[in-house]
């Protein structure tokens, strides 16, 4: 399954009004942590069609940082219905990232 980059524009179609799970991805070109994460939660995308695994530039999208009050990248929200139910700060291992999707 492809990755989607979320913007303000898109933010309530894609994740809030999501059927199936949600993963975002709070990230930004510049964060080093970030660039170690990315490659897994691109593998987790591959491998887990029932999740859908979004990303959120925060130097590009800053009110959504913002609003989900995102202090440290990269940072990881779990999102169902709607609602935020797991959320992780900083690069972890794709097992944990797992964890927080079941």
């Amino acid at each position: 399954m492809s990755i989607t980059t979320i913007t303000t524009e898109n933010f309530e179609t894609e994740v809030l009004q999501a059927t199936q799970t949600v993963l975002v991805d709070f990230w930004a070109q510049w964060c080093g942590p970030c660039r170690m994460l990315s490659p897994i939660v691109d593998q987790i995308a591959e491998e887990r069609p029932d999740v859908k695994v979004c990303k959120v530039n925060i130097d590009e999208q800053p009110e959504l940082a913002e609003r989900f009050q995102i202090l440290s990248i990269p940072a990881l929200l779990v999102l169902r219905g709607g609602e935020v139910v797991h959320s992780a700060v900083g690069a972890r291992p794709k097992a944990f990232i797992l964890g927080l999707l079941d």
